[in-house]
């Protein structure tokens, strides 16, 4: 299809325009917006640099031809290809920070936001955290978002994908954050040595095989490795909940997102008393256990791996 849209328009009509043309389509809305009006607003201020909104007469601004030829052709994209909008713009925003995206990670959308934001109070300490590990990093925004929220920590990024640690760096640059933000290479916490943290938290793969089948669209052009978690989504909880303790100092804390596989997990390990946090603004799914609750239940934990 071809999308022609020949006036010359405010940033609004062209909103109510993405608007319609989305709400027409089968499109699903979870990479960052909810809704069609949403979607279309992020790719039109994002084209026309208006991201964050700083007041409400941005909406009536005209947009120029070229930028309105390069929002015509990425709603035709979104629509004829269902890629997410942040990989067509390349960016995503996060916690209220902007970051680069593409295809070789995840697209922001984790509720660890909120918990960044309240300085996962009251169960972290802020003047004893000087040392967070966001593991599984994708494109560093959990951790990075952590670094500004701790500026008196150090931080460092993990993932086993190369690709995405190149994201990661990026981000880390944009920020500039290179002297607090590390990224490395590694496959859980195998390459770490003998480091430990005050706060270890995690995104990791955890979409098992049933529910990833049956994704919409959109998902299959976020990067697989990022999303499987094995047939029941929980094999690389097993592996963080077994050796996590090892790598947090007295007094640490580990959160880990689960998203849909937190009814699993919890079936997996009745008797442990996973810390479900509660979100204001939406999300599911994220626990919170401390070191010596890992340390308690730690044979358990490797049992599983067994």
């Amino acid at each position: 299809m071809t999308i022609k849209f020949t006036k010359s328009s405010t940033i609004n009509e062209l909103i109510d325009y993405g608007a319609h043309l989305f709400d027409a389509e089968s499109l699903y809305f979870g990479h960052g917006t909810d809704n069609a009006m949403d979607e279309a607003a992020y790719i039109v201020l994002a084209v026309t640099h208006h991201l964050p909104v700083l007041n409400d007469e941005v909406f009536d601004m005209t947009v120029d031809a070229f930028q309105q030829k390069t929002i015509l052709e990425m709603f035709q994209r979104r629509i004829a290809e269902k890629i997410p909008a942040a990989y067509l713009l390349g960016e995503a925003w996060f916690a209220g920070l902007p970051f680069e995206v593409n295809e070789h990670v995840l697209v922001p959308r984790s509720p660890f936001a909120e918990l960044i934001s309240d300085q996962f109070m009251p169960w972290v300490d802020f003047d004893k955290t000087k040392t967070i590990l966001d593991l599984c990093t994708g494109s560093g925004c959990i951790g990075i978002a952590c670094a500004i929220a701790f500026p008196d920590a150090s931080v460092d990024l993990v993932d086993i994908s190369s690709d995405a640690l190149l994201v990661a760096e990026k981000n880390i640059a944009k920020h500039k954050l290179a002297d607090r933000v590390t990224a490395i290479r590694s496959d859980l916490l195998s390459e770490l040595g003998a480091k430990k943290y005050d706060l270890i938290v995690s995104n990791p793969p955890y979409v098992g095989h049933e529910e990833l089948s049956q994704l919409p669209e959109e998902f299959y052009r976020e990067p697989q490795l990022g999303l499987d978690g094995g047939l029941s989504g929980l094999d690389l909880v097993h592996k963080i909940l077994a050796y996590s303790a090892d790598y947090l100092n007295d007094g640490g804390v580990l959160y880990v997102e689960v998203g849909n596989t937190d009814e699993a997990l919890q079936k997996c390990y009745p008797e442990v008393p996973f810390l479900w946090q509660d979100f204001e603004y939406g999300g599911h799914g994220v626990f919170m256990l401390t070191k010596e609750q890992l340390l308690e239940y730690k044979e358990l934990f490797q049992a599983k791996l067994t």
